[in-house]
C-alpha cells in the first residue's frame, strides 16, 4: 500500500555488492516506481549503517535479539 493506493509488486531475491560485501537479498520490484530504494534491512544484511551526520555507509555491528 502506498500513500497513492494499492501497488503490485512482485517479489524475487538478487545477489547486491556495496563495499565489497555481497549478500543475497530479497526485493520488490514494481513497474510504477522508477527507484531504487536500498532499505535498511539490506544494509543490515551488509553490515552496514548510514552516518546521519556524514551521510556516508559505516560498518555496523550485527545487534542478535
Amino acid at each position: 500500500m502506498t500513500a497513492g493506493g494499492p501497488v503490485a509488486i512482485d517479489v524475487s531475491n538478487i545477489e547486491i555488492e556495496i563495499s565489497g560485501k555481497k549478500e543475497t537479498v530479497r526485493i520488490a520490484i514494481s513497474d510504477v516506481i522508477d527507484r531504487v530504494l536500498i532499505g535498511v534491512t539490506t544494509l543490515e544484511i551488509l553490515g552496514f549503517a548510514v552516518d546521519p551526520v556524514t551521510n556516508q555507509l559505516k560498518e555496523s555491528m550485527y545487534l542478535l535479539y
